[in-house]
């Protein structure tokens, strides 16, 4: 019998996370309508920073260039002791995945604002109810049923879909209400986060810096739109209570060097370290996304983003399943894929905070900053800003250090064959596609393995060099000389792309479709 939906996809809560969900899939054609408790953004900056992997999110959906422009980029971290000793530094070279720098500095209620706006403009394929707290939430074999009660009224509303995805943040009642544990800890250390606006330069202020000592660390960082800010962990004796308006933080920020003259307190919250993940990230029909999945220390600056990560990687895969595209299996996929990315930088921000903390070794530092031993094939950058690798999921063939399976693509500016240049994902498109490098990678492919290909609607480009003539019009020109290069690296001639830009399949360990 057929079923009226009120929508394909209920996206529950609607930050940065939520957002980007809803932004994939209505790229995709999927209907969409989101529930938001509160009516406006919280006004705290809680992320500092996006990278270019994000960026090249933004750029796929068609914001990148507005987002682009309520950030700025960052210069460089560095760890540096109190008597001025630097104890380790990670420089940001250009970035090999699209146009700008590696790292960006973020005011987060400015660049949530304008995720909202680019979203708002989707028209009718993504409606947004503010004021609308989700209060029960129930599934069957073909759909699930939100509940929403308006926090102004007390109106009680019931909506039907056909998935819903909870990006309602660490707390997220849809996890309760489904029953799913969320294992880990929670540090005891209270940290006060103190949100500045800068009245005046000073010097290195564009640096990120973690001010590292055992008792008293610092985070010391510069947001974008002019603001700044330092987090600070309590000592035992203190408490939250200590501190109830900007005339008792300011001592904090005072015994580090900073006076009236360079800021004015802005705001201050108090906060704990999380290291938690839910023990599933999905329940038949619904899916868990960002803080809702998992919950990270701030070190690697990559909370909010792998949020974001998770809401594109299940966004578009949904968006596709949705349109028929793909298999209902495809959505095993997502927590196959995404929770060893965010396993990943929780561990990282683990070792980062023992930097800061004054606890990590030598040989720990080491590992963070310097190549380890042996040659290897994928040039070492240290951890925290190294392109980003799946290890799992919708992948053929080994990955590591000597493969090219799993890994981005890089993004140079290419052109076509009558004389279009732009990034390559502007030319590539929203599509699965083949690169051979001077070869047509469709004669690589068996008849079988075309066809299961084609059904998919894949392309079939050839990567030709900057010197020679092209041969037909399904080719690229390597222009900068990157994506050949690239591919030889791994002894590949041919690999295939994901639509998120990463290799699924390469010629040297079968280009067949992955199982």
């Amino acid at each position: 019998m057929p079923q009226n939906f009120d929508a394909d996809v209920a996206v529950i809560g609607y930050g940065p996370t939520g957002v980007v969900g809803a932004l994939s899939l209505a790229q995709q054609g999927a209907r969409v309508i989101a529930f938001e408790r509160d009516k406006e953004i919280y006004p705290r900056a809680r992320a500092v920073t996006v990278n270019d992997w994000t960026m090249r999110i933004f750029q796929s959906l068609g914001i990148g260039e507005r987002v682009g422009k309520v950030i700025d980029p960052q210069r460089a971290l560095r760890w540096v002791t109190y008597d001025g000793h630097e104890v380790m530094r990670i420089e940001h070279p250009p970035s090999a995945l699209g146009a700008g720098p590696r790292f960006y500095n973020i005011y987060q209620p400015v660049m949530e604002a304008e995720l909202r706006s680019c979203a708002q403009e989707r028209g009718d394929s993504l409606s947004v109810r503010y004021g609308a707290e989700v209060t029960g939430i129930e599934q069957d074999g073909s759909g699930v049923t939100v509940t929403t009660t308006d926090t102004a009224t007390g109106e009680v509303h019931r909506y039907r879909t056909r998935y819903a995805i909870a990006a309602d943040g660490a707390s997220s009642p849809t996890r309760q209400s489904l029953g799913i544990p969320l294992d880990g800890d929670t540090n005891e250390v209270t940290w006060v986060v103190i949100d500045c606006r800068a009245k005046r330069w000073w010097p290195d202020r564009d640096f990120l810096t973690f001010w590292t000592d055992a008792e008293r660390p610092v985070v010391d960082i510069a947001l974008s739109a002019g603001n700044h800010r330092w987090e600070i962990p309590l000592k035992p004796h203190e408490t939250e209570a200590d501190f109830p308006t900007s005339t008792e933080v300011w001592p904090l920020l005072e015994a580090l060097g900073v006076s009236e003259e360079d800021v004015e307190i802005h705001q201050h919250a108090f906060y704990r370290h999380h290291v938690r993940s839910a023990r599933t990230w999905r329940s038949g029909r619904v899916f868990l996304a960002g803080d809702a999945a998992h919950l990270m220390p701030p070190w690697a600056g990559a909370g909010m983003q792998t949020g974001m990560r998770d809401a594109h990687n299940l966004g578009w895969k949904l968006g596709r399943v949705l349109a028929g595209e793909l298999d209902e299996s495809w959505l095993d996929t997502y927590e196959a894929e995404r929770r060893p990315n965010a396993d990943f930088y929780t561990g990282l921000a683990v070792r980062l905070g023992r930097v800061i903390k004054q606890e990590a070794s030598e040989k720990e530092q080491a590992a963070l900053s310097a190549p380890p031993p042996g040659a290897l094939v994928t040039p070492f950058e240290p951890p925290l800003i190294a392109p980003p690798v799946l290890t799992a999921g919708w992948l053929r063939g080994p990955v590591g250090d000597a493969s090219i399976v799993g890994r981005m693509v890089p993004q140079p500016v290419v052109g076509d064959t009558v004389g279009r240049m732009a990034r390559l994902d502007e030319l590539l498109g929203d599509a699965f596609v083949l690169l051979g490098d001077d070869v047509d990678p469709s004669t690589l492919l068996t008849g079988p393995e075309r066809a299961q290909w084609d059904a998919l609607g894949a392309r079939y480009l050839a990567v030709r060099p900057q010197s020679a003539y092209t041969q037909g019009p399904d080719e690229l020109v390597d222009l900068e000389g990157v994506l050949g290069p690239w591919l030889r690296r791994y002894g590949v001639r041919a690999v295939a792309l994901r639509p998120d830009r990463f290799v699924a399949a390469a010629d040297t360990s079968g280009l067949a479709v992955p199982a």
